[in-house]
């Protein structure tokens, strides 16, 4: 072997089996079949110091017979160990061979006393045993227990060794659970730990750690770019759907990579950079792959910063609601959305987009969603009578039990109709619990709560959500409004909105509008409501009098 592989191997401290009895004739080969280690006694009696780059097939040419060659790659493919026998290569006498896997390749334990097939059987079992404690069940990959004990016993890395872990997450899995069921999940997880492992050179090893969670440790000299290579295949294998009773679903792959021993010499230290790197690559658009930097560090130190602020932001004042007109077509204010903002005291205003998946993740939305409501309401009972007002619900108030009732204590608290107050819940509040769903929003509805269906066209957009639930409103989201005057494709489903809307009996809002020509499109194509900042930009609430006296909204 090369220096450098012979500085991997015997950094490799969890691929040197712990030999129970050092006069045990064990041997460990890689998945080229390349011998990586023995115990001392396999060492002494088949003399392997005089071999240069001894192989499986040097040590026992018995396995190059098709039926012995064919258990070998059976436990290499499949992970499951198998007891074969041979003739010995110098005595003929019949050899009784273990052979199970490893992460890098495979093992062989040589049975004292070739004719007792029986102690190979028995020792078959414990190998089994071993390896269903060691392997993840469905998808045959090493469970958690032995990517962890291949990560103490590699690290620290000596010195001019490197060690690469990638952490790998799977995009949008959890729909494919929630719309196909467990039993087409599992298979995608088959399906997905295949992939990776298909990827895979010598020296690099996957595991699956729970869920849709899988990781990689790959032992290469050149870093981080034999890392990046890996990462990059792995993410470019999962661009192609995959096929589920027939259906094509696509799940896609984010990889998190750290290098030992410049991210970390330690087992805590290199996850914790990995996973501070793949939570950069969801955070920049999912489907790829980020090498940890110290940037990283300081980016989710500020957001962890934020987090624990975030904790005592309610009760000391630092949210408020701002209010962006809702214009009904021809040219009439019918209402306002509510929109809350964070003003820290260091950093200043904090973006929705940031703060609140942080507030829904902590179980903080139903406190700050309640406080919203409650200041939202009581704001409209100012405005004229026939004014609205709309409050974004999260999905963390939406499944929390007690929402109609809460709803209904605060408009009798306040003193406001409820037909005025009209609740914006996007598809992705709908995806779980659906007869929960349909009920809470059967009791709004008799109510008299007006319900709207927030940023259509950008999650799932299931048309039976239309069908099954009671929406009074579909909001168009700003996507589709942008490029509007100039994009057919837009103007196409644009038009499919309203037209389905109208035909549902439900009304159609469309935000993002930020030019007249949008306007004038909108309207001439029958939409009802408009949002945007060429009508009106957000405002605090004693700003909107004077917005409504200078405003003629002549369009």
């Amino acid at each position: 072997m090369r220096d450098a592989d012979r500085t991997l191997s015997a950094s490799s401290s969890v691929e040197r089996y712990s030999f129970t009895q050092k006069d045990e004739l064990i041997s460990l080969y890689d998945e080229n079949f390349h011998l990586i280690d023995c115990s001392p006694r396999h060492s002494k009696t088949y003399i392997i110091d005089s071999l240069v780059d001894a192989t499986l097939w040097h040590v026992y040419p018995g396995l190059l017979a098709p039926k012995p060659k064919s258990a070998v790659e059976f436990v290499l493919a499949s992970g499951v160990p198998r007891s074969v026998e041979i003739a010995d290569a110098t005595t003929r006498d019949r050899l009784a061979l273990l052979i199970f896997r490893t992460p890098r390749g495979i093992g062989v334990v040589e049975v004292e006393g070739g004719a007792t097939y029986r102690k190979a059987s028995s020792d078959s079992d414990r190998a089994l045993l071993l390896h269903q404690a060691t392997h993840d069940v469905l998808t045959g990959l090493p469970n958690r227990r032995q990517f962890s004990d291949q990560l103490r016993g590699t690290l620290p890395v000596p010195n001019g060794a490197k060690l690469a872990l990638m952490q790998i997450d799977l995009d949008d899995f959890k729909p494919i659970n929630d719309t196909l069921g467990h039993g087409a999940g599992d298979a995608v997880l088959k399906m997905a730990a295949e992939r990776i492992r298909n990827v895979l050179g010598e020296r690099e090893v996957a595991y699956r750690l729970a869920g849709d969670e899988f990781a990689v440790i790959q032992w290469k000299v050149d870093q981080p770019a034999e890392a990046e290579r890996l990462a990059d295949a792995v993410v470019k294998a999962f661009k192609e759907p995959f096929t589920v009773e027939g259906i094509n679903v696509f799940v896609g792959a984010s990889v998190g990579i750290a290098i030992a021993p410049g991210d970390g010499n330690e087992t805590e230290q290199l996850m914790k950079a990995a996973d501070i790197a793949l939570y950069a690559a969801k955070k920049d658009g999912r489907g790829l792959a980020r090498t940890f930097s110290r940037a990283m560090l300081i980016v989710l130190e500020q957001r962890e910063m934020l987090r624990r602020s975030l904790r005592t932001a309610l009760q000391e004042g630092q949210f408020f609601v701002e209010y962006q007109p809702l214009v009904r077509l021809p040219s009439s204010v019918v209402g306002f959305e509510a929109l809350l903002r964070w003003r820290h005291p260091i950093v200043g205003l904090i973006p929705p987009s940031v703060f609140i998946p942080m507030a829904e993740s902590d179980g903080l939305m139903s406190e700050i969603g309640q406080w919203v409501l409650e200041q939202a309401c009581r704001t409209a009972t100012t405005w004229p009578d026939h004014f609205t007002v709309a409050v974004n619900l999260s999905s963390a108030e939406f499944l929390r039990e007690g929402l109609t009732d809460r709803v209904a204590q605060t408009l009798d608290a306040v003193g406001l109709r409820a037909d005025r107050l009209e609740l914006e819940v996007t598809e992705s509040v709908l995806l779980e619990r659906t007869t929960d769903n349909l009920d809470a929003l059967n009791t709004l509805n008799v109510l008299g709560v007006q319900i709207s269906l927030d940023d259509f066209g950008t999650y799932y957009s299931s048309l039976s959500y239309l069908k099954n639930f009671p929406f009074d409103t579909i909001k168009i989201d700003k996507y589709f409004i942008k490029d509007l005057e100039t994009d057919e494709k837009s103007q196409t489903i644009v038009r499919f909105i309203i037209a389905l809307a109208h035909g549902l009996g439900m009304r159609v809002t469309a935000e993002g509008v930020e030019t007249r020509g949008q306007i004038t499109w909108l309207q001439k194509e029958g939409c009802d409501q408009l949002q945007g900042y060429f009508l009106g930009v957000p405002m605090p609430a004693a700003a909107i009098d004077e917005f409504l006296r200078q405003s003629s909204l002549a369009l």
